[in-house]
């Protein structure tokens, strides 16, 4: 494999947290940048539009007063998500307030866009795209992403149906740049089980729902402490692409989790009121919370995972 680009280097642990719609914000960002490892969130997540200029704004300083506080453990960079897909109209405002912070990095999810990837290029941020299959990933590369993030069965939100160890061994036989594995990571032996199968980093979503900065609701949190992988539902009903979810939000909704209807994929919304409003009754979430345990501040969750990595390696001598 090629050797990570500078941005991706020296992290406390080999993990960039994933953006969740809603739930991440500029308060739970600086707090998984500061405790070692890559924080992002959806551009998206700022409503209405103007207010992502201040957020952006309040992440950078609180990663820059970190820094100046602990020069011998600065922060980790912190990532922003773009939606590419045409339903979103916000885009061309988002990605010129990211030229105006210089954001390191660049999530792109549904949809790969040459010109998104060299605008990003031009202020010196690298892009790492989200795939559910090995197409996908050809098709980012050749439109001039940096790395993929693999998708894979298990995943909190929009997942894929591929197992880990198979999607990662397609796309290493020919990539060997930035490649990241999603999918029910919520241990530190995850963490190194993704990069014994090839990937460089784990992508974590799910078991930062339950922390203190996560802008969830309290019963939100408490249910993904009560659940398991048995508990999650794969559906594309809500936003018309396939994703999992928390059997006890549908349920709540007044809705049979096992017999849920199909939806019409055209009908795809991530801009708009509707899909804001089926991620904030019908709460996303992947197979890896058995291992969450408590409503922890972000900290000690990737102290933990960090304590769970070195035992890891220590057990296989690695």
């Amino acid at each position: 494999m090629m050797a990570l680009p500078p941005i991706l280097r020296g992290l406390r642990l080999p993990v960039v947290a994933s953006p969740m719609f809603i739930l991440s914000t500029p308060k739970l960002v600086i707090a998984q940048c500061t405790s070692g490892v890559v924080g992002s969130m959806p551009a998206l997540n700022a409503r209405p539009a103007e207010l992502l200029d201040e957020w952006l704004a309040e992440i950078t300083e609180g990663i820059a007063a970190h820094n100046r506080a602990h020069p011998d453990r600065p922060a980790a960079p912190y990532a922003i998500n773009q939606i590419v897909h045409k339903s979103n109209d916000r885009l061309e405002h988002d990605m010129a307030v990211c030229a105006k912070y210089k954001v390191p990095i660049v999530i792109t999810s549904l949809g790969a866009r040459e010109d998104i990837n060299q605008a990003v290029h031009a202020w010196g941020g690298i892009v790492l795209h989200d795939v559910i299959n090995n197409t996908f990933a050809h098709k980012a590369i050749d439109k001039g992403a940096d790395g993929l993030i693999a998708v894979a069965t298990g995943a909190g939100g929009h997942a894929g149906v591929k197992n880990p160890i198979a999607l990662i061994a397609e796309i290493r036989e020919w990539f060997q740049g930035p490649l990241l594995l999603s999918g029910a990571i919520g241990t530190g032996d995850g963490i190194l089980a993704a990069q014994a199968m090839g990937a460089d980093l784990a992508y974590i979503g799910s078991a930062f729902i339950a922390t203190e900065e996560a802008r969830a609701a309290q019963d939100y949190k408490d249910m993904v402490v009560a659940s398991t992988s048995d508990d999650i539902v794969y559906t594309n009903l809500f936003t018309g692409v396939h994703g999992n979810y928390l059997r006890g939000s549908i349920l709540k909704a007044g809705l049979d989790p096992d017999h849920l209807p199909e939806s019409d994929p055209s009908k795809m919304n991530f801009g708009g009121n509707a899909a804001a409003k089926a991620w904030k009754d019908i709460w996303g979430c992947g197979q890896g919370i058995g291992a969450v345990k408590a409503v922890l501040p972000t900290s000690q969750l990737v102290a933990r995972l960090a304590a769970e990595y070195a035992a890891a390696r220590q057990r296989l001598a690695v």
